[in-house]
């Protein structure tokens, strides 16, 4: 029980009770941006998968060092533009790519050979 001469907020008081409500609308409206990220990451390697297909049917290789050094600069540069730090978005996307690479040679050691 919390006396009168006691800090901390009452349970019940209407600031606290406010607090709770917009903590659970903060988290609902995190919950929904979690799953828009889970279904564009989908679609996103859905595309990745289609052009891991085409680069092994011709022979290309499964990474493109010149494309993800662009795609970096870029990516880190709407980050700076949105108000989020680069170093993190450029970490995440070399986490997507590394993942993509990866996808891109098991396909590519999938496709029968051309000969």
């Amino acid at each position: 029980m919390t006396s009168e001469h006691d800090s901390a907020p009452v349970e019940d008081a209407p600031e606290v009770v406010r607090a709770k409500q917009i903590l659970l609308d903060e988290r609902r409206s995190i919950d929904n941006i979690d799953a828009a990220l889970v279904h564009l990451l989908a679609e996103r390697f859905s595309h990745t998968q289609r052009v891991g297909v085409l680069k092994a049917e011709h022979g290309l290789p499964p990474a493109d060092p010149s494309r993800e050094k662009e795609q970096i600069a870029h990516l880190r540069s709407l980050a700076d533009e949105a108000g989020l730090d680069p170093t993190f978005a450029e970490a995440f996307l070399r986490f997507i790519v590394t993942e993509v690479i990866r996808h891109h040679e098991r396909i590519r050691d999938e496709v029968p050979d051309r000969d």
